[in-house]
C-alpha cells in the first residue's frame, strides 16, 4: 500500500469530499476514490459512509490517520531536509487554550533547528484568526477547524483531535451527564467560539430548557469555578495542566462525543513556503513531546 493513500485519506478527512481532496493532493477525483477503494480492500472495512457531495468518516478512519499521521509527518520532514537557511518571519496567531501545550516547544524547536525563522505568535479566537489569516494580516494560525464548510483559498493541516467533555466537581458521585445538569448550575463557554457553540447544542439536546447561569471565555476560569463546586460545564480541555491546579471530576459525552479538530490554518498559496513548513514541523514536533 502507497504512503500516499494514507495521504489522500488525511486530504478527505480534513477537507470533507473527494473532489476537495483532490485539489489539495493535486489528483483528480477519481484517482482519489480509486486510492481509497484500494485502502479500504487493504483494510477489510469502509472508511466512509458515502451519500451526496460530502462524505462522512467512520471511525476505522480516524482510527487510521491517528495511526499513521505522526509516522506522515515524520517522513514528510525527512523528505524536507537539507542545507537551504530558512530565514525570515512567521506572524502566528493561536487561540488561548493550546498556547501552553505547543508554543514552549514549538519556540524551542525553532531556535535550535532554524535560528534564523522569528516566531511572532498573537493569541486570538479561532474565527478572527481564521479570518486573519485569509486576509494576510496572519501568516499561519493554529486554530479549531470549522465543522461545515470550507473557507475558499485556505488550506488545513489536523494538528489535534479534543473530545468535549463534562466537567463536574472533583468529589462528585454521580456519572448521569443528565442528572448533573439537573442538579447543577451550567457554566457556559463563550457562545461565540466553536468549543461553545458545540457544548450548549449538547446541552440542549440532553435537557432543551436548560440554562446557563454564568458565560465565561476562559477555560481555566470555567475549570476554576466548577472546581469549586459552582457548577459543571461541557468543554475540551487541551492543557490538562489546568486540572492539576484546580480539580474536575471528566465525564465522557456518551459513545460518540462532539470533537474539535484543532488545526494549522494557512493561505493555500503559500503551501509550499520553507517557512511555513519549518513552523508546521516545530508544532508538530511540540505537540508529540508535550503528549
Amino acid at each position: 500500500m502507497r504512503l500516499e493513500s494514507f495521504q489522500t485519506l488525511g486530504a478527505v478527512i480534513s477537507e470533507g469530499s473527494f473532489a476537495a481532496a483532490a485539489v489539495v493532493m493535486n489528483l483528480t477525483p477519481s484517482a482519489v476514490s480509486m486510492q481509497m477503494k484500494h485502502l479500504e480492500q487493504y483494510l477489510g472495512q469502509p472508511l466512509f459512509s458515502r451519500g451526496g457531495l460530502q462524505v462522512q468518516p467512520t471511525a476505522m478512519a480516524h482510527q487510521v490517520m491517528a495511526a499513521m499521521r505522526e509516522g506522515l509527518q515524520q517522513m514528510e520532514a525527512l523528505r524536507r531536509r537539507n542545507t537551504v537557511v530558512v530565514e525570515g518571519t512567521v506572524k502566528l496567531g493561536l487561540i488561548e487554550s493550546i498556547q501552553p501545550l505547543v508554543l514552549p516547544g514549538t519556540m524551542r524547536q525553532l531556535r535550535e533547528a532554524h535560528p534564523r525563522l522569528l516566531l511572532r505568535p498573537q493569541r486570538g479566537r479561532s474565527s478572527g484568526l481564521i479570518d486573519d489569516v485569509k486576509a494576510g494580516v496572519l501568516d499561519a494560525a493554529v486554530a479549531a477547524q470549522p465543522e461545515r464548510g470550507r473557507v475558499a483559498g485556505l488550506a488545513w493541516y489536523p494538528l489535534l483531535r479534543r473530545e468535549l467533555v463534562m466537567i463536574a466537581p472533583p468529589d462528585e458521585k454521580a456519572s448521569s451527564i443528565h442528572e448533573l445538569l439537573g442538579r447543577y448550575d451550567w457554566i457556559r463557554y463563550d457562545r461565540t467560539t466553536m468549543t461553545g457553540a458545540m457544548g450548549a447544542r449538547h446541552v440542549r439536546q440532553l435537557m432543551p430548557g436548560k440554562r446557563s447561569s454564568l458565560e465565561l471565555d476562559s477555560v481555566t476560569a470555567i475549570v476554576a469555578m466548577v472546581s469549586a463546586g459552582l457548577g459543571v460545564s461541557v468543554l475540551q480541555m487541551v492543557d490538562p495542566g489546568v486540572c492539576e491546579r484546580y480539580p474536575v471530576r471528566t465525564i465522557r459525552l456518551g459513545g460518540s462525543p462532539p470533537s474539535l479538530q484543532l488545526s494549522v490554518v494557512t493561505r493555500k498559496d503559500d503551501a509550499d513556503s520553507r517557512l511555513l513548513q519549518a513552523v508546521r514541523d516545530a508544532l508538530t514536533c511540540a505537540l508529540h513531546r508535550a503528549r
